[in-house]
C-alpha cells in the first residue's frame, strides 16, 4: 500500500475501515484540474462553489452540457525562461473570484511570472523534498490549455520536452485554497510513487505563495481521444487498437496493484509518446482505496463513469474498470460513447435504461466479450485488470495467428516465379 501520510491534511487516518474486503484511504474530495496533452484536460467539478467546466486542446472532448469550454489559439511561439528578470508579456494581473467560480482578469503569462518572480521563494515539498523543481532550469513557453484556476503550459525541463501544469491558488477563499493544496499534494505523492512504463512521468514539483506547479513528460503524440479525432472518428487497425488497450490494462492493474483508484479513466487521459506506447495521466482525482462510502462521485466524466458512481452509491476500483470498457469501445469502433446524447443524458440512460455502447458486428467475439464482461452494471462481474490483461494477450495472439494464416495463404496462392 502506498504511503499517503507524507503530506499533512490528506490523510484521514480515524475514518480507516474496511468495506467489501477492501482496505481504503480516503483522501477526501477535492475540486479537480484537468490537464491537456500531457495532462489531459475535461469538465472540472467544482462540488458546491458551482457547474463544471470544460477544458481542452481541440474540440474532440466531449464534456457536459452546462459546461463552459475554452479554447486557448496561440499565435506564434514565445518562451519565458525562469529564473530571468522582469515580467512576461506586458503585464501582471489579478483574480476576481465569484460565487460559482473564478473569472480570471490576468494575461496569459501572468501565472508564469509568478512561478519565476525571484522575490518569492520556492516552498518544498515536505517529503518529497528529491522532487522539488529546480526553476533555473525550466524554460515556459505559450499556454496551450486553461481552466478556471489554472494553465498548461509546454516547456522544456533540463533540454526536456515537458508539460508543465500552474495552478493559482485563489487569495480570497480560503477554503477552496485549502482544497487545491490537498488536491496538489494528493497529485505529487501519487506521481512520485508511480513508476510504470505505461505511466505518465513526473519529472517534478514546487510551490510558490501564489501558484503551484507539476512537471510531467510531454507526449507528443498527443492524447487518445485526439489521435481518433485526427483520423475523423475512425477505429485504428485492430492489431494497434489491442495493443494500445494492453497498455493501459496493464498500466491500470498496477495501479490497482497499489491499492490506488484512478475514477477518471478516459481516452482524453490516456496519451501517445513518441515510441507509441500508451501512457496514464491526470492523477489530481485519484484514490488510495480505503472507504467507498466516503468517496464522492463529483470527479470523472458521465460519459466513461460507472453507474455506482453516477449513483453516489459506495464504489470500489472496479468503476476503473467498467470505464476501460467504454475505453475498449472507443479504440475499436474510433467514436465518441453515446456522441447522440449530451453527458447528463448518457448518465441517466446508463443508470435507468441500462444503456452501453452498441458493439460492432464485425467485432471479434473475445473483444465483444471484455466489454460487457467490464462495463456489466454488477461490479462483481467486472474481472480484475490482471485477468483484463491475460485475456487481450489471448485476443492479440489470435490476431497475429490469424494475419500469418492470410499470409500464407496469399502465398500458395500466388507462388514466386523465375520471372
Amino acid at each position: 500500500m502506498m504511503d499517503a501520510a507524507k503530506f499533512t491534511g490528506i490523510l484521514a487516518a480515524g475514518n480507516s475501515g474496511t468495506t467489501g474486503g477492501a482496505n481504503y484511504y480516503d483522501l477526501g474530495y477535492y475540486p479537480k484540474l484537468g490537464d491537456g496533452t500531457s495532462m489531459s484536460l475535461d469538465s472540472i467539478q467544482t462540488g458546491t462553489y458551482g457547474s463544471s467546466v470544460a477544458m481542452l486542446l481541440d474540440n474532440s472532448s466531449v464534456a457536459s452540457n452546462d459546461s463552459r469550454t475554452g479554447v486557448l489559439h496561440l499565435n506564434g511561439p514565445r518562451q519565458v525562461v525562469a529564473g530571468s528578470a522582469g515580467t512576461i508579456g506586458n503585464s501582471v494581473g489579478h483574480s476576481v473570484f465569484r460565487s460559482g467560480g473564478v473569472t480570471h482578469v490576468l494575461t496569459r503569462d501572468a501565472l508564469a511570472q509568478a512561478l519565476i518572480d525571484p522575490s518569492f521563494s520556492t516552498e518544498g515539498l515536505c517529503d518529497y523534498e528529491e522532487w522539488t523543481l529546480d526553476l533555473r532550469m525550466l524554460s515556459i513557453g505559450e499556454p496551450f490549455a486553461q481552466g478556471a484556476f489554472g494553465k498548461l503550459y509546454r516547456g522544456t525541463y533540463i533540454g526536456e520536452d515537458v508539460a508543465i501544469k500552474l495552478l493559482e491558488r485563489p487569495e480570497n477563499d480560503p477554503k477552496r485554497a485549502q482544497f487545491m493544496e490537498q488536491q496538489f499534494a494528493q497529485e505529487v505523492m501519487m506521481l512520485a510513487s508511480l513508476k510504470h512504463p505505461n505511466i505518465v512521468r513526473f519529472i517534478g514539483a514546487c510551490r510558490k505563495p501564489m501558484v503551484w506547479c507539476i512537471v510531467t513528460e510531454y507526449a507528443k503524440g498527443g492524447s487518445v481521444r485526439q489521435f481518433l479525432s485526427r483520423r475523423q472518428n475512425r477505429s485504428a487497425p485492430l492489431n494497434i487498437a489491442v495493443r494500445q488497450a494492453l497498455d493501459v490494462a496493464r498500466g491500470m492493474a498496477y495501479i490497482h496493484g497499489l491499492g490506488c483508484i484512478h475514477r477518471d479513466l478516459k481516452s482524453d487521459n490516456l496519451l501517445i509518446c513518441a515510441d507509441r506506447s500508451i501512457k496514464i495521466a491526470d492523477f489530481g482525482v485519484a484514490r488510495i482505496e480505503v472507504h467507498p462510502e466516503g468517496m464522492t462521485p463529483e470527479t470523472g466524466t458521465y460519459r466513461w463513469m460507472a453507474p455506482e458512481m453516477i449513483q453516489r452509491r459506495p464504489y470500489t476500483q472496479k468503476v476503473d474498470v467498467y470505464s476501460f470498457g467504454i475505453v475498449l469501445w472507443e479504440l475499436i469502433t474510433g467514436m465518441v460513447p453515446f456522441q447522440n446524447m449530451t453527458a447528463v443524458q448518457a448518465a441517466f440512460a446508463v443508470v435507468n435504461k441500462g444503456a452501453r455502447p452498441i458493439i460492432p458486428s464485425d467485432c471479434p467475439p473475445s473483444l465483444g466479450v471484455i466489454m460487457t464482461q467490464c462495463w456489466d452494471a454488477n461490479p462483481d462481474v467486472r474481472p480484475p485488470f490482471g485477468e483484463v490483461v491475460k485475456m487481450l494477450e489471448v485476443v492479440q495472439t489470435e490476431l497475429a495467428t490469424s494475419v500469418r494464416r492470410a499470409r500464407f495463404r496469399w502465398c500458395i496462392s500466388h507462388p514466386m516465379t523465375s520471372d
